[in-house]
């Protein structure tokens, strides 16, 4: 009942990290910094945790079962009432500093992750009490919490997310919070669970045999060091898995749930192996700690290699691969807890202290590789860099296992690495080629330029593309992000759609775009001659060296009337109060993680109070039915041109003699879009102006709010809180968004 309890625990406290994390995400901006951040404080809040609860199961005579029901019903009290607490302090913080918003977080946080962070420690001084063994209670402990925490990730990716919402998900949690802390209260008024601590720390003694145990803090400083390989590894395989998903919500809390599989896995194993092998003799648990160590760094090492390969074949084995791996990973810290921890002194401080070092080793490993590492060097560099850290690691153990340690087991591990460092080349070599074009890859497809940063991987590749002419098409994050290309006479990025820009209200004179990409869209825009000012925000600056290389739209980098800002679009709305003609989003596929921030209601609301009278807000809906339902839903005014939507206050219209003049005169870096001399090309002008003329008709580019409305009763608007087109398989809308 007891392993049931703390197994059930887990999957809340996971619901709430995803959760809350999310929520933040959409309230402080999900530019790397702010991801970094909230992590970050959210981990901390865990390890002070752990540090807490330590202390507390030291003293004597605590009632350790009563103390851990009162911390789920108190983070299920804080649970219920998170959402509306988080909305209520971003309205007065929101768009902040960094610093500022990390005072925020970590105060927001630091409740309800100290008392989940507490847990461990008081539970495992409850069972070593009774067990006698520290390898087989924590072992068993942080195996069934971990379990029910990657079982949450799964159903949050595939059911709770999309079918319940922020609310609805939260709501779940809590009734689980109460659940747990009702029944561990019942409990500890069993007889057995109700013995005094000094009662059973005297039979305990009595019946110990003598344990030798490492320094604690050497313990410390492995556990830290392990936690932060472990948590670097898992940056790097949501990076690789991201790219090779396209950046699906779901994504992260898959790699996610199968890395906790991994991790409950390998610490039950432990939990086997300490009760029938380790005994008291920690140099045992060392040893294994070394073999493990290299083992899990050669393992972890192959993943991008190995997921290039199959992601195209059977993407189950590399799913596997993560739970493997992980496996190995999550045995260490209870091989740890049983090699430093006597368990008749103190278990709860000893494991408190262990888990905060851990968890610091975490934090420290997603901040520096994620936020520093990452934005330096590349995933090869990264992966040998953690695999040299392993190895490191791994002599420390065998360091401590001395004669313990099987020398010739360990050397051949070592070559091992060796060769796979040597290897890192080839090994890598056209990785993100094969997460791509998967089963159409073929060894003569690579890409003109690749850039790894912080913020994720850009790609671009020179080809035909499935058209008759070659051309350079930019990938960011696994999917499609437009091309370099800004005429209208060889029109592969669909640039009709923001030349029609001004042809359907007053004259732009200030503008605003969100997203940059390939900068095509937004060197037609800043050739506008109405234009006066115009301003960028593009959450990722990889994107300006690609710009600064080519011609045709390298100039839009010096144009004194563009302004360029890196930042979270929506972020940076909250945080400036100028007023805009137009506000022009390409923005991403509708189903991809974090779309919502910019297609919700919310959303919405916020770009209307930055638009002046008569002007609109024209964005990419990528054919999403509830895109198109909820910026219909919000303004009285609506046209959609192709997978584009344009919403007003005021009426909106095509209008087809100024677009035509407009065409005529327009000139990108001083040469013509059409060159009216040209027969062909006055021809050309004119099928594109046609597009104005097809007005509702069957299958036409252009509709009207009415036509709109008619085929879409009934369609469920996007909201921050329901993330209506995030949390559901893409495949139904990747076919048309392909189009764009």
């Amino acid at each position: 009942m007891y392993y049931l309890l703390f197994f059930v625990s887990g999957f809340p406290a996971l619901l709430y990290q995803i959760i809350w994390q999310r929520t933040l995400f959409t309230l402080f901006g999900t530019n790397v910094q702010s991801v970094t951040l909230v992590v970050t404080v959210f981990m901390l809040g865990l390890g002070l945790g752990s540090l807490a609860g330590g202390v507390v199961s030291a003293r004597k005579n605590a009632r350790l079962l009563a103390l851990f029901g009162v911390a789920e019903l108190c983070v299920g009290a804080f649970g219920a009432g998170s959402l509306g607490l988080f909305h209520w302090v971003a309205s007065f913080t929101a768009g902040k500093s960094l610093a500022t918003t990390g005072v925020v977080a970590f105060a927001l946080l630091l409740v309800p992750t100290l008392l989940m962070g507490c847990t461990l420690p008081l539970l495992s001084e409850h069972f070593v009490r009774r067990t006698g063994n520290v390898g087989e209670s924590v072992g068993l402990l942080y195996s069934v919490n971990t379990l029910g925490s990657a079982l949450a990730c799964l159903l949050a990716a595939h059911f709770l997310m999309h079918a319940l919402g922020e609310s609805g998900a939260v709501h779940v949690a809590v009734c689980l919070n109460v659940v747990v802390g009702t029944c561990a209260l019942a409990l500890q008024r069993l007889p057995a669970a109700a013995e005094s601590e000094g009662d059973a720390r005297a039979r305990f003694k009595t019946a110990a045999e003598p344990h030798r145990t490492i320094p604690l803090g050497a313990g410390m400083l492995l556990a830290g060091t392990t936690g932060f390989v472990a948590l670097a590894y898992e940056i790097v395989w949501y990076r690789l898995y991201a790219f090779a998903s396209g950046g699906t919500a779901q994504c992260f809390a898959q790699v996610l749930a199968y890395y906790l599989f991994g991790i409950a896995y390998g610490a039950s194993a432990v939990r086997s192996a300490s009760r029938d092998k380790l005994g008291n003799d920690s140099r045992k648990a060392m040893a294994a700690g070394a073999e493990v160590t290299l083992l899990a760094g050669i393992g972890a090492f192959l993943m991008g290699p190995l997921l290039g390969v199959w992601v195209s074949h059977v993407l189950i084995v590399p799913v596997f691969a993560i739970f493997a791996f992980a496996a190995l990973l999550g045995a260490l810290f209870p091989l740890l807890a049983h090699a430093t921890i006597d368990p008749a002194d103190k278990v709860g401080r000893g494991v408190g202290l262990l888990y905060l070092s851990n968890i610091l080793g975490s934090t420290l490993g997603s901040f520096l590789v994620g936020f520093v590492v990452l934005d330096h060097w590349s995933t090869r560099a990264t992966s040998v860099f953690l695999l040299a850290l392993g190895v490191a690691i791994a002599f420390v153990f065998a360091a401590f296992a001395g004669p313990r340690a099987r020398k010739g087991f360990l050397a051949a591990e070592c070559l091992v690495c060796v060769a796979l460092a040597a290897c890192a080349g080839p090994l890598f070599s056209n990785m993100y080629e094969r997460l791509l074009f998967r089963n159409t890859y073929k060894p003569e497809m690579h890409f003109a330029e690749t850039v790894e940063n912080r913020e994720g991987v850009i790609a671009v590749y020179r080809g035909k593309m499935e058209l008759p002419y070659e051309v350079e098409t930019v990938f960011g994050g696994g999917v499609y992000d437009g091309r370099f290309n800004t005429g209208l006479l060889h029109d592969s990025n669909g640039l009709f759609r923001v030349y029609a820009v001004t042809a359907m209200g007053p004259t732009p004179r200030h503008v605003l775009m969100i997203g940059l990409a390939s900068g095509s869209w937004a060197q037609v825009l800043a050739n506008d001659p109405d234009v006066e000012d115009f301003t960028i925000v593009e959450i990722n600056p990889g994107y300006l060296p690609l710009i600064r290389e080519r011609a045709e739209v390298a100039n839009l980098l010096t144009n004194p009337k563009v302004h360029i800002v890196i930042d979270d679009g929506r972020r940076w709305l909250v945080a400036h109060p100028q007023r805009f003609d137009d506000i022009v989003m390409n923005t991403t596929y509708n189903w991809r993680a974090n779309s919502t921030n910019l297609l919700s209601v919310e959303f919405l609301r916020l770009a209307r109070a930055h638009l002046n009278p008569g002007g609109f807000l024209f964005y990419n809906t990528t054919f999403s039915r509830e895109a198109l339902a909820t910026g219909i839903s919000e303004f009285p005014y609506a046209l959609r041109i192709s997978s584009f939507l344009a919403v007003s206050d005021s009426p909106l219209h095509l209008d087809k003699d100024r677009w035509r003049a407009v065409l005529s005169a327009y000139r990108i870096d001083g040469q013509p879009v059409f060159d009216l001399r040209d027969p062909s090309q006055r021809a050309a002008m004119e099928k594109v102006l046609h597009l104005a003329d097809q007005l509702d008709q069957p299958g036409s580019n252009l509709e009207s709010r009415a036509s709109l409305a008619a085929r879409l009763q009934g369609v469920r608007v996007i909201t921050d809180d329901n993330m209506a087109t995030e949390w559901v398989d893409p495949d139904g809308d990747q076919g048309a968004a392909a189009h764009n």
